[in-house]
């Protein structure tokens, strides 16, 4: 019969030492191996590292309970919080475990959210024995692996319909383009047949809500969806629900396009499900439109949209960009070879979309199982579950 587990009362500051990030302006940054990880994870490298791995980090100002596992040896910025001793716990446990104390609940100031690391030193948690903390961990960590899996395949799958996209409409190396004739448009040399058009005359960029804080929930229930907020795009995912009734119609489904005007500006992505925040659009065709969703998600990523984007993004701490979708001006190709684009394109489309679905089903499991996991609702003790004997301590 397996042992028992056996649960301890403590603080956090019993658990872990917290401590706050080291500075490192970008003028002293060098292009590394080691990730430097602010508030809102990894945002960049440097030659150098500051901590040892594994490490756990969360954020100190900024962005507020977001929790990252670092495998590796990383640089923690002066934003963040990062886990100086793990007193004999699994680190990967830990990652977990302050994953359910919503810190972003626990800020101090206003005009500028933050947390105090002493505070948060004395807040009261349950620990499982260690046996126990790696065989939770082995189970979420099962999810985690597997939605990293998929984000990679959807990586690769999408640089290939990317590569497509740039040989045919940028290269013009299109089927039959050995026998084509080109011609001059406002956008250089084009085959004939082919036009140079303004994106907005065939898609409406629908603008997203803002519900509000007050109206934010931390878990999904009844009449409740994700709310993406900008950097959510980025993850291709949220921790925040919000009531439909709040969204104003203002939903995505898998198939939708989305890109991201304000903030981090134009990151594009489909597979995404939930409301969305007004620094985003929803890309939406017209019902006289003669291309594909493949041909306008490749088109939005491509060099010459996010050239226009950046240049017309305006703001220091901000950016917006919703100017520039005045200027969006592409090459649209003929009938055939439209369609023929999204025919090849197509598949590929639907299987990225396929992998980010069952990432976001993984996801839901993994968010429903952590609370019960790490509080000892669901008990481990009788699972046979293979373990490495050091897990990382």
């Amino acid at each position: 019969m397996a042992n028992k587990t056996v649960w301890t009362d403590s603080t956090l500051g019993d658990v872990v030492n917290l401590k706050r990030g080291y500075d490192l302006p970008e003028r002293d940054r060098v292009e590394g191996e080691y990730p430097i990880v602010s508030s809102s994870g990894v945002t960049g490298s440097h030659n150098i590292a500051k901590v040892r791995g594994p490490g756990v980090v969360t954020g100190r100002y900024g962005t507020l309970g977001e929790v990252f596992y670092i495998p590796g040896d990383f640089w923690p910025l002066n934003t963040s919080l990062y886990v100086q001793d793990f007193k004999d716990n699994d680190p990967r446990f830990v990652s977990y475990l302050l994953r359910t104390l919503n810190f972003g609940q626990r800020s101090g100031a206003a005009a500028v959210p933050g947390v105090n690391r002493n505070a948060l030193h004395l807040l009261r948690v349950r620990m499982p024995d260690v046996g126990a903390q790696r065989k939770i961990t082995a189970i979420l960590s099962a999810y985690d692996d597997l939605i990293e899996n998929n984000l990679r395949r959807i990586k690769i799958l999408e640089e290939m319909a990317q590569n497509l996209y740039h040989e045919w409409f940028v290269k013009f190396r299109f089927p039959g383009y050995q026998h084509a004739r080109f011609t001059d448009s406002p956008l250089g040399s084009i085959p004939v047949g082919w036009e140079a058009r303004e994106l907005r005359e065939f898609v409406d960029f629908e603008r997203g809500v803002e519900p509000g804080s007050k109206n934010y929930a931390s878990q999904l229930s009844k009449n409740y969806v994700p709310f993406l907020r900008v950097g959510d795009l980025g993850k291709r995912e949220s921790d925040l629900f919000v009531n439909k009734s709040f969204a104003r119609g203002r939903i995505l489904t898998p198939d939708d396009i989305a890109i991201t005007m304000d903030g981090t500006v134009g990151l594009v992505r489909m597979g995404l499900e939930g409301a969305y925040s007004s620094g985003i659009r929803r890309v939406a065709r017209k019902s006289d439109c003669p291309i594909g969703n493949a041909f306008i998600f490749q088109l939005l990523n491509s060099e010459r949209i996010q050239a226009i984007i950046e240049a017309h993004a305006k703001g220091t701490t901000i950016k917006h960009a919703s100017s520039s979708i005045d200027h969006m001006t592409f090459v649209l190709p003929d009938r055939i070879v439209a369609e023929a684009f999204e025919e090849y394109a197509e598949p590929i489309n639907s299987l990225t979309l396929s992998l980010g679905t069952r990432s976001e089903a993984l996801r839901r499991t993994r968010d429903l199982l952590l609370p019960r996991l790490i509080s000892g609702e669901v008990d481990v003790s009788e699972l046979d579950i293979a373990v490495p004997d050091e897990a990382g301590i």
